[in-house]
């Protein structure tokens, strides 16, 4: 609730707020420890402000101070562990029976080339091999136990 004394120290306040809008407030320690009525508002005056005589070198250098702190202070990861060693002979001769072998025995066909039965049965055991082999090293569990694999 106001009281009509309080109008004029409300009144006062917003003039001061528009007078100075745009500008750093100078709140001294010792009147912020002060109760509210015994508090001495002080007009703010551009001379006390830092930044507003400051040359522009100053600033930089204020600025460069500053970075160089957070610079140590900065959080660096620990490094990563190595990477796993891919078996890629054994992926590459398992993709390349469940592709190649296929396509071998498709060309033998078309072309109506005459080869041994057994390469035939060959071409067979590396399609099935390298399918097995490939079903064989799947991941047994998804990737993040959580997920249940559905998409949104």
């Amino acid at each position: 609730m106001t009281t009509p004394g309080d109008d004029s120290r409300t009144e006062q306040a917003w003039r001061e707020i528009v007078e100075n809008y745009g500008e750093r407030a100078v709140l001294p320690d010792e009147d912020a420890r002060r109760p509210a009525p015994e508090r001495a508002v002080e007009p703010v005056d551009d001379a006390d402000d830092h930044h507003a005589e400051a040359p522009a070198d100053d600033l930089d250098d204020t600025h460069d101070d500053l970075h160089e702190v957070a610079e140590v202070d900065r959080f660096r990861p620990p490094p990563a562990p190595p990477l796993p060693r891919p078996r890629t002979w054994q992926r590459g001769v398992a993709w390349s029976g469940v592709f190649v072998a296929p396509l071998l025995a498709l060309v033998i066909g078309l072309f109506s080339i005459y080869v041994n039965p057994l390469v035939g049965w060959a071409l067979l055991a590396w399609f099935v091999g390298g399918f097995g082999y490939l079903v064989r090293e799947m991941p047994r569990s998804p990737r993040d136990p959580w997920d249940d694999g559905s998409r949104v």
